[in-house]
């Protein structure tokens, strides 16, 4: 199977805060926001595999600014590693005031996505090759978010977890 470049993954998403996307402060709600970082993230894993894919989880999703009714919103999604069958792709989101005429982060999140063959089933995916000093370094930080969400969700033991351990224990 052929490898990829994370920036074959790249997805930029655009969206317009509109009423019905905002709560009763005028902001867009966080549910709305997740649904439309889940669409950039499967288009970037989709792009990356060429396979149809499902969300397995949704970690670290930190809201800095609120993005108001009316303000642009930007998501860019780019996988940031490949393990077996599933991907990890990091998102960022910005929103941007055309009014006063300024962009601001508004949140950042690491989805992970599985990839399907025809029945259904996980299929492989092609492994990632990282070429920026960024993407190098969300790279190597991938296996220790993936050992983190394995081990939080009951699927790997934390004695396993042979990256985590080298953070915190001397050897």
């Amino acid at each position: 199977m052929e490898s990829r470049k994370s920036s074959e993954s790249k997805t930029m998403m655009t969206e317009i805060v509109l009423p019905n996307d905002t709560n009763v402060y005028g902001n867009l709600m966080g549910g709305r926001l997740m649904y439309w970082m889940d669409i950039a993230a499967a288009i970037s894993a989709q792009k990356h595999c060429n396979a149809p894919v499902v969300t397995a989880s949704v970690d670290n999703i930190s809201f800095e600014s609120p993005i108001k009714l009316g303000n642009t919103v930007h998501i860019e999604a780019h996988v940031t590693r490949s393990f077996h069958t599933s991907m990890e792709v990091h998102l960022k989101v910005w929103g941007e005031d055309h009014i006063q005429q300024y962009k601001y982060k508004s949140n950042e999140a690491y989805y992970t996505f599985v990839a399907l063959d025809s029945n259904g089933r996980p299929k492989p995916v092609p492994q990632l090759i990282p070429e920026t000093e960024e993407e190098k370094k969300l790279f190597d930080a991938a296996l220790r978010r993936r050992q983190v969400r394995l081990i939080l969700g009951g699927k790997m033991k934390p004695d396993d977890a042979a990256e985590l351990r080298a953070l915190f224990v001397k050897d």
